[in-house]
């Protein structure tokens, strides 16, 4: 999960070097956190959250296929 949100993140950026995923793994959910450069920030959430919104649903629709709940938490 780590490395698809971290491969989508760095697409989106113009710094993708700046790009930090930590994954947090609890007994059934998994948080992954999402780090990138302060002008990077509305890249990654878009116009009314709808790129972060997509951004979830597909790590939503990968870890149903793993059987674990992932929740992804964008960091400022």
């Amino acid at each position: 999960m780590k490395e698809l949100v971290e491969m989508i993140a760095r697409a989106l950026v113009d710094k993708p070097e700046d790009v930090e995923v930590t994954e947090i793994e609890g007994e059934q959910t998994t948080v992954i956190e999402l780090k990138v450069a302060k002008e990077d920030l509305g890249k990654v959430i878009g116009k009314q959250g709808r790129t972060a919104r997509a951004m979830r649903t597909i790590l939503g629709a990968a870890s149903t296929k793993i059987r674990k709940r992932s929740v992804l938490e964008i960091i400022e």
